[in-house]
């Protein structure tokens, strides 16, 4: 069986109906999402409160109409979809200026907020499709890191990982390494097997949660590429 083949979006383009699992997957991608598309409406001139509307009625529609049974598999990438969709929402939204309301049938109280601090750090100049990458890339990114954290307090090691989650996306400098040796009472080569192994951890975690929203390989490798462009422009 191919590692695409259970994943959260080869899972939604398989079923098509209101399969439970599918369903499932559905709406743990939009939770996923809600960040990147929340930047995207931002990024359009609406003010916090409309945007939070927007968004809310986006997934809302998302789902309930099922917009993801006119995907087409060959084409593959989930965001590139959602953005699809998103625009046009929008542009319908507009013009017919709808009265936009929280909710709707389908439960979306996870959708309420995780996520928005990262909508901080956008640049106003941004465009909206820029902004969605940023958000997107950061959302990545901070899931991955989440995971990391959780491995790391299953294994009874979090204190040490607390210490050293920055070091893991930022190389420090010798003197912060030896710092930081010091106080953990630890090696300094020993600290830098730790944050080294933490690191790649971190690029498997991230490939696995790319790898939801891919359908093969040639995907998920675009996803990679534009992820890694993504954290360059951040970093500028």
């Amino acid at each position: 069986m191919s590692r695409f083949e259970t994943t959260r979006w080869s899972l939604v383009l398989q079923a098509r109906d209101d399969d439970a699992q599918s369903r499932r997957a559905l709406e743990a991608l939009c939770r996923a999402y809600r960040s990147p598309v929340l930047a995207y409406v931002r990024s359009r001139g609406t003010t916090p409160e409309e945007a939070e509307d927007l968004t809310q009625s986006f997934f809302a529609r998302f789902i309930e109409r099922d917009f993801h049974a006119q995907a087409d598999p060959a084409r593959g990438r989930f965001r590139a979809f959602l953005l699809t969709s998103l625009q046009r929402f929008l542009n319908d939204a507009h013009d017919q200026r709808i009265a936009v309301k929280r909710g709707g049938k389908i439960q979306l109280r996870s959708l309420d907020r995780p996520g928005s601090d990262s909508l901080d750090n956008l640049q106003s100049a941004d465009s909206p499709e820029r902004a969605f990458d940023r958000a997107w890339a950061q959302a990545v990114i901070q899931s991955a890191m989440r995971k990391l954290r959780r491995e790391a307090k299953a294994a009874g090691k979090v204190e040490l990982f607390n210490r050293l989650w920055e070091f893991v996306a930022e190389r420090p400098d010798d003197a912060e390494y030896a710092r930081v040796a010091s106080e953990l009472n630890l090696r300094r080569n020993t600290l830098a097997v730790a944050v080294h192994r933490l690191r790649n951890r971190l690029r498997e975690l991230v490939r696995d949660e790319l790898a939801e929203t891919a359908t093969d390989e040639d995907h998920l490798d675009r996803e990679l590429d534009d992820l890694r462009h993504c954290l360059e422009d951040v970093l500028q």
